[in-house]
């Protein structure tokens, strides 16, 4: 696929879990597994603008297994980044384009 790179191995990231990248463009983003499938996101909470996680690749809540803003507890949905509950209701994050290829690999498109 051109204008495409790996981020990482799918099975690099355990199920309901999510790791953290920094891009060469400057920005950081996060990828959340569920099952076969991959969701990216600006690290970026949209209440202030903080990183989601205070802890590196912790951005899952250990209680409701939804992504989880560490500064003002901020709870978004993992399959379309909606704020669910927290400062920001009625918000999103700001995704990422993803797709995980036959072999696992989660590759970004780039220039979306």
């Amino acid at each position: 696929m051109s204008g495409a790179r790996v981020l990482c191995a799918l099975e690099d990231i355990e199920d309901g879990e999510a790791k953290g990248f920094s891009l060469a463009d400057g920005r950081d983003i996060f990828v959340v597994r569920e099952g076969e499938a991959a969701y990216g996101y600006l690290n970026s909470c949209p209440h202030q603008g903080t990183p989601l996680d205070w802890t590196p690749d912790k951005f899952i809540s250990d209680d409701t297994g939804q992504i989880l803003c560490a500064t003002h507890g901020a709870l978004f949905e993992i399959a379309d980044g909606a704020c669910i509950s927290g400062p920001c209701m009625g918000d999103r994050l700001s995704p990422v384009p993803l797709r995980v290829e036959a072999d696992g690999s989660v590759m970004l498109r780039d220039g979306d």
